[in-house]
């Protein structure tokens, strides 16, 4: 899946508070790695697997190899509506 760099932190920026742990949680996966995702820099934990970050107009261009964290996120979007 290919976002911009933009459009993945607008997502992130909608989800509810706690939304960040809570994926790490359904996930096993540590919060930091979730942050890490959506294009935070939290140097303490494990880099995202299957994220590439390029350079580009509208912060640049995300390709998501492992979609799983970014359909968890799109859930919980979707349950608030």
């Amino acid at each position: 899946m290919v976002i911009t760099f933009n459009e993945l932190r607008r997502i992130k920026d909608k989800l509810p508070s706690g939304s960040s742990q809570r994926i790490a949680d359904e996930l096993g996966i540590d919060v930091e790695t979730v942050r890490n995702y959506f294009g935070g820099r939290h140097f303490d934990a494990q880099a995202p697997v299957g994220v590439h970050y390029e350079k580009g107009p509208d912060g640049g261009v995300v390709t998501l190899d492992d979609t799983t964290i970014f359909e968890c996120a799109m859930r919980i979007l979707n349950e608030q509506k």
